[in-house]
């Protein structure tokens, strides 16, 4: 997993509340288990027209916003079904961080099992994100994970929390396997032992 120190780029707005997975990620995209490829997948449904052109009002599809990599969005992102697939869909666009009000716990979780940084704000902060993100490629956001800032363009800070373990898990690249070959060396020493005291398994 691609380590998260400090991200530095456009912010995209999206001011939608009650954005589910389905319309993150719709539910023919999740046939594979590649969790690259997913982008062109990405809120599909709003960003292209039925004829598959694409839907020029549609946020991702203008040209300030194409490259975005940090998402400011409505309250409650990520709700609705478990699927992994959303946050394959996020990063494989390049967006690395999600910053709403809120989110729905199984989203939060898959986020920082694959290296995307949701961050919770205030109603008041989210609404001055907003408009830093409205100003386009004019304007980046800076976020610092290591002194959990999110930093405007005009020089202000808003400070956000993380749970310690999970801040060195994206600092340090860290998913569920690179956490379990920490423990390698242990793991190895263990299965010698019962090779020893137990050959008959």
């Amino acid at each position: 997993m691609e380590k998260f120190t400090v991200l530095e780029g456009v912010a995209a707005p999206m001011k939608l509340v009650n954005v589910d997975t389905d319309m993150i990620i719709p539910k023919q995209y999740l046939k594979t288990i590649q969790r690259t490829g997913l982008g062109k997948g990405l809120f599909s449904e709003m960003r292209y027209n039925e004829d598959g052109s694409e839907n020029l009002d549609f946020v991702l599809n203008q040209p300030a916003y194409r490259n975005a990599k940090v998402l400011v969005a409505g309250d409650n992102f990520g709700c609705g079904s478990s699927r992994e697939h959303a946050p394959w869909a996020l990063l494989d666009f390049g967006i690395r961080c999600v910053i709403s009000t809120g989110f729905a716990d199984i989203f939060y979780n898959n986020c920082f099992k694959n290296g995307i940084l949701p961050i919770v704000v205030s109603p008041e902060e989210l609404e001055k994100l907003f408009e830093d993100a409205e100003r386009g490629a004019n304007a980046t956001l800076t976020v610092d994970l290591g002194a959990q800032e999110i930093r405007g363009p005009d020089g202000g800070a808003i400070s956000f929390e993380i749970d310690p373990f999970r801040k060195r898990c994206l600092m340090e690249g860290l998913d569920d396997i690179g956490l379990t070959l920490e423990k390698e060396t242990s793991i190895t020493g263990f299965e010698a032992g019962m090779k020893t005291d137990r050959p008959w398994l």
